[in-house]
């Protein structure tokens, strides 16, 4: 037991092969299980006895076994301080992306509000605008999307008229969002709706920020985007927007 408690902190999920990388052969697991000293979540995955897991356990478990993965969207936003202007209606999943599948287990283990592993990564570069956010006895290390990254990659997701109004209403509180930062993630964004569609709500806010950003640096793509039907054209960034929201640089689309 003192081997076990010197490698397996409470809250841990690991696997068989965890537990071989650590010098403990499966017959000691067996063992540990007959005893009471840990127990099986999922087959195959194991955590010692103790209270109700929580979802950064499993997401800092995923790290621990190989995963790429980090929190991002509209729970990184939620984290940043921006859950007062989220009309979400309950629990909602926690955003994860991740550049493989994540392993089945995940949507075994019984944990409340559940996880949802994003589609599309606007990224290809997984490190930039991520920080690592301490949780727990340990301070383990989560990596979270920055506030700014973390709208980008909002953007990028949203599809709908109600989508767009909500996502402006949580950019209006964002007036401390780092310009240097922005910079550097909408260059490196590959999502070209994500991009034209920040800026657009950029502009239309008017954060003293946005006048920092240099358009003419980033791949804009070209041609127009509807992303709204029945909306606005943007003259600039020639995207269709809700018609609710004129800063006098739309037109009617024909």
């Amino acid at each position: 037991m003192a081997v076990l408690d010197s490698i397996m902190q409470e809250g841990l999920l690991v696997d068989r092969a965890w537990f071989g990388r650590h010098g403990i052969e499966s017959t000691a697991v067996d063992y540990y299980l007959r005893a009471g000293k840990i127990e099986a979540l999922v087959h195959g995955l194991y955590r010692k006895p103790g209270p109700p897991l929580k979802w950064q356990q499993v997401v800092y478990s995923l790290i621990v076994l190989g995963s790429d993965v980090h929190v991002g969207h509209l729970t990184a936003l939620s984290y940043h301080g921006y859950e007062h202007t989220l009309k979400l209606g309950g629990a909602q999943s926690i955003r994860l992306y991740s550049a493989q599948s994540l392993p089945s287990w995940v949507e075994k283990v019984d944990i409340s509000p559940g996880f949802m592993k994003m589609k599309r990564n606007p990224f290809s570069n997984g490190s930039i605008g991520l920080v690592d956010v301490p949780f727990g006895t340990w301070d383990w290390p989560l990596p979270y999307s920055t506030a700014e990254r973390a709208f980008i990659e909002l953007a990028s997701t949203l599809v709908t008229r109600e989508d767009i109004l909500q996502a402006k209403l949580m950019l209006e509180g964002a007036a401390s969002l780092r310009p240097m930062l922005l910079q550097s993630l909408l260059e490196a964004c590959g999502n070209i709706q994500a991009k034209r569609l920040f800026l657009w709500l950029a502009r239309t806010i008017g954060h003293p920020w946005y006048k920092h950003i240099d358009i003419s640096r980033i791949n804009l793509g070209a041609g127009k985007r509807q992303i709204v039907s029945g909306g606005i054209l943007d003259a600039q960034f020639l995207i269709t927007v809700p018609k609710e929201v004129q800063d006098g640089q739309q037109e009617p689309l024909t």
